[in-house]
């Protein structure tokens, strides 16, 4: 283990202790699984290895002795079943984008990378707004796929996540105050079981609005990051394109008055499609790194989708809640070119806060809490910040009491590292004692595990190792994650 690593606090080794490099795997072993995919689709070189060891998280590089880039289900298949037998571990994987470490070969193993070959748009039914695709598909690709049918697929994490993955973690993102997350988008799933059968998770090839047939094998799925089952394909609900899209931008004098807002405008009813808070440090690194001009001051983002007049009728409503709680100015921007360049300046916080921050390491966390909570908990967490004395920004999905910070970090400073654990630790608490949620969208993988008792109660996670033990009893699948 690395120097960095032996210097943790004790709770976060507790969470690594499974960070035990190890070779599972022998050459004839390798060799075999290179023979069901192909010789020029498997890799042991360590740059590849490293590439599929760590996602965006804090967590140290766990590496897989080989990564395989399967071009169908049945190769999936055939992989599992190998790995069952023999008792190897398997991780499936996307993009590489999340910030949990939920891609981690902690125990070694194989890495299954769908994105090189199992990134195909398989079937669009317009009529009935569906759609079924491969899992290494991301969304963008989707999207720029479905231009000109007049549909599109919502679901927006930010970065350019795979499909499979966005189930995995049941993503969500800007839209989810309207759209929802991956969990209610999803029509079906199919799924390779740790023992290398092939399910369908809502019948063989059904994709129907609604389905009570059955277990809901299709949400137990997503959500499960990677530890039940490895999604190859799924089945989407789509969206007709709006009409009329109006944005706006509402700056306030503080964290309190913006989030109150918030909170008023989602009691008001409004189909309100995205509504985001941004603290004056996010403001500020946009301005930097976006070369924008914004009040640097807490900000909402919002978008209104519809007809002319109902947009128009929102937007007015919006306006007034926002001005009553001292918004400085409520920003209309109608102009196609100028909402977007908002909305990418929102996608691209994350990168203007590495920038701002060179030769450090950037980090996000989140937590998720009532809407009611909001304010309450928002204004705690600047507090904890400036206690702890940390570089952060918040960006937040506030529409539905989703927000993140992002944290910049010198590994090497110890107190800073301390500062930061307990940071992170008294938000979680935070929001769970508010009846929120540890994660709303990265989920646990290696980060969170140990607080899945403190908000599940230990009968609740012993029903999920059931569960777990059921599907893969050998625990191949993702091992070390979750639980």
């Amino acid at each position: 283990m690395s120097r960095f690593l032996l210097n943790l606090p004790k709770t976060f080794k507790t969470n690594l202790s499974l960070i035990k490099k190890y070779s599972t795997l022998n050459s004839g072993a390798i060799e075999h699984l290179g023979s069901i995919v192909g010789s020029n689709n498997y890799s042991i070189t360590e740059a590849v290895r490293t590439h599929h060891a760590k996602d965006e998280s804090l967590h140290e590089e766990a590496h897989p002795d080989v990564v395989l880039f399967p071009q169908n289900t049945e190769q999936i298949s055939k992989i599992l079943q190998f790995c069952n037998k023999n008792k190897i571990p398997a991780i499936p994987y996307g993009a590489g984008s999340g910030f949990e470490g939920g891609i981690n070969a902690v125990k070694g193993g194989v890495s299954i990378d769908t994105s090189k070959y199992m990134n195909n748009i398989l079937q669009v039914n317009v009529e009935d707004f569906d759609c079924w695709v491969d899992a290494g598909v991301t969304r963008k690709q989707l999207n720029n796929y479905l231009k000109d049918t007049g549909l599109w697929f919502p679901i927006d994490p930010g970065a350019d996540a795979c499909i499979g993955g966005m189930c995995s973690t049941s993503a969500s993102g800007t839209n989810a105050v309207r759209f929802g997350t991956m969990r209610e988008n999803v029509l079906n799933l199919e799924c390779v079981l740790a023992d290398g059968t092939v399910i369908g998770t809502a019948g063989l090839k059904a994709r129907s609005r609604k389905n009570v047939a059955g277990y809901n094998l299709t949400n137990l799925m997503v959500g499960s990051e990677g530890t039940l089952g490895v999604i190859t394909k799924v089945s989407l609900k789509l969206f007709p394109q709006p009409e009329t899209i109006m944005g706006a931008v509402a700056p306030f004098p503080d964290v309190a008055t913006a989030v109150q807002s918030t909170v008023e405008i989602m009691q008001t009813g409004l189909q309100i499609a995205r509504i985001e808070f941004l603290d004056e440090k996010s403001i500020q690194a946009n301005n930097i790194y976006n070369k924008m001009n914004l009040d640097e001051t807490p900000t909402l983002f919002l978008e209104f989708h519809g007809s002319k007049g109902t947009v128009d009728q929102q937007a007015e409503v919006a306006m007034e809640i926002c001005k009553s709680n001292s918004c400085k100015e409520f920003q209309w921007a109608t102009d196609p070119e100028e909402r977007n360049r908002l909305w990418h300046a929102r996608h691209n916080s994350w990168f203007a806060f590495k920038s701002i921050h060179p030769n450090r390491k950037a980090i996000s966390t989140d937590v998720c809490v009532p809407i009611s909570k909001l304010p309450e908990v928002l204004v705690q967490t600047k507090k904890d910040i400036e206690e702890f004395n940390l570089k952060t920004m918040i960006v937040g999905h506030v529409g539905d009491g989703n927000f993140h910070t992002f944290i910049s970090l010198d590994t090497t400073n110890k107190e800073e590292m301390k500062n930061y654990y307990a940071y992170s630790e008294k938000l979680v608490r935070h929001a769970i004692n508010v009846e929120g949620t540890c994660t709303g969208e990265h989920g646990i993988g290696l980060g969170k595990m140990k607080y899945m008792e403190e908000q599940f109660g230990k009968p609740s996670v012993d029903a999920m190792r059931i569960i777990k033990k059921a599907l893969d009893p050998n625990n191949i699948l993702n091992p070390g994650k979750i639980f």
